[in-house]
């Protein structure tokens, strides 16, 4: 089985003490690469520094809703300027919207996310997107720049938001939440969207697993949310395994990777 994970943090403090082993416990579990989000422009030289060590991780550059704080009007321009000297980019993330957090102005928020999904149709990239409390605000942005397209990163909207998402070209990222009894809804998600909507991901080190609470969350636990689609699908896992990896190089463009 061979599978991507499409949203790890990687290059987070978490990781420090044993990154190079949490790195071979996923390819122990068949997670050949790995896509990394930024979060702020001060952590976008630690991705670079990562992709350059392993050509199975993939990186991303963007300015994160949670982090507004730590964010400068002029990271912005920053984040066009480094685009054009980091050719290995596959997306403009990790952006969006955040209604959830307190304290986080609202206007700021969609300022640079909808600058950033400028930023991105400017130079053909897609886009993975946090949306918290927000996914119409999100869904609304996207309807303002046309041909973005993307991954709506640990989705948890209704069967009626996926397909509006879905019709606006994007994939949805399937994570930790999906593996709960409990997410009822989400397994409705699952089960009717289009398969070729759907990627796996952990959004490690957080959102945790069933059966895993309260641990730091690993990439190799993306097998996990793949036997969980797999059995709301009623698929093999290995046959979900093989459909989410092509679906995540299709929407990131990514090259084709060893066999699976």
């Amino acid at each position: 089985m061979y599978l991507i994970d499409t949203h790890v943090h990687l290059d987070l403090d978490a990781f420090d003490p044993d990154r190079p082993m949490v790195l071979d416990r996923a390819r122990a579990a068949g997670v050949g690469e790995l896509v990394l989000p930024g979060v702020t422009r001060a952590r976008w030289p630690d991705l670079d520094a990562l992709h350059r060590q392993d050509s199975g991780l993939h990186v991303a550059y963007g300015l994160h809703p949670l982090f507004l704080q730590d964010h400068a009007d002029d990271d912005l321009d920053a984040l066009e300027a480094w685009l054009d000297t980091h050719p290995e980019t596959v997306a403009i993330g990790e952006i969006g919207l955040d209604g959830y957090q307190e304290g986080l102005d609202w206007d700021r928020q969609w300022r640079f996310y909808t600058r950033q999904l400028a930023i991105a149709r400017e130079h053909d990239l897609p886009v993975i997107i946090h949306s918290r409390r927000a996914l119409d605000a999100v869904l609304k942005g996207l309807r303002q720049y046309p041909g973005v397209t993307g991954i709506l990163h640990a989705f948890i909207g209704s069967p009626q938001q996926a397909q509006q998402a879905v019709d606006l070209g994007f994939a949805l990222g399937i994570g930790g939440p999906v593996t709960y009894d409990r997410a009822k809804k989400l397994h409705r998600v699952v089960r009717d969207a289009p398969l070729a909507a759907l990627v796996v991901e952990t959004d490690a080190p957080d959102q945790p697993l069933a059966g895993h609470q309260g641990e730091r969350n690993e990439p190799a636990r993306v097998t996990e949310v793949n036997t969980a689609l797999a059995t709301l699908r009623d698929m093999a896992s290995q046959d979900m395994a093989i459909i989410t990896t092509q679906n995540a190089r299709r929407i990131l463009r990514l090259p084709n990777g060893t066999a699976q």
